[in-house]
């Protein structure tokens, strides 16, 4: 099978109240304070920081930036940052669309974050929503899945508020601060993306 050509870095997905974009070098201030903001609002939904090292800090919060635009050249993940569509653009959140794997499978791995201050106003639904335009669409792929923990209680609700597929459930499916955690999984087809949007769209 042909190798797909990348989207590109300069991409926008435009959604009523976001611009979902690629992270830049000149993130690397603003995307380190609202990390820091958050450390105790993302730490129980996150794998454990390597020992000694501050996941805040600028030169990882630097470095993470500089491998996510290399992973999306190669097409092997796509990180997306989450912008308010007001002056300025503040950053508010992150979806990834991480571990592509391509020929048969055409399948990524979907995870998400929003900024605690911006909690319960559907900005996180909003954006899931657009992740998955950008999958179907630019991204070319067939499948996207997620894994939430049962008590994730937010996470859930936006699965369950976009209709996706419930797959099953794996036990201790993936280790998350420091413990192996059962995960519900979910996954949505391109065809499934299609048809709804299709149902959606009133004839003329």
């Amino acid at each position: 099978m042909l190798a797909l050509p990348s989207p590109s870095l300069t991409t926008r997905v435009v959604t009523p109240r976001l611009v979902l974009r690629p992270p830049r070098p000149a993130d690397v201030p603003e995307l380190r304070h609202l990390l820091r903001a958050n450390i105790d609002h993302l730490r129980p939904w996150e794998p454990a920081a390597t020992p000694g090292e501050d996941p805040a800090s600028l030169t990882v919060v630097a470095n993470r930036i500089a491998r996510q635009r290399r992973a999306w050249k190669r097409s092997d993940s796509y990180a997306l940052l989450l912008t308010l569509r007001e002056p300025g653009e503040p950053i508010v959140g992150r979806v990834t669309l991480g571990g592509v794997l391509r020929g048969a499978f055409q399948n990524a791995h979907l995870g998400y974050w929003v900024d605690r201050e911006h909690q319960r106003r559907g900005l996180m639904t909003e954006a899931v929503q657009g992740a998955y335009a950008f999958a179907f669409g630019a991204a070319q792929l067939h499948r996207v899945q997620a894994a939430i923990m049962p008590r994730n209680a937010p996470s859930l609700r936006v699965m369950e508020k976009l209709g996706v597929r419930r797959e099953g459930f794996a036990e201790r499916y993936l280790e998350i601060a420091g413990t192996w955690e059962d995960h519900v999984l979910f996954a949505i087809t391109a065809e499934e993306w299609r048809a709804r949007n299709e149902a959606e769209t009133p004839s003329l």
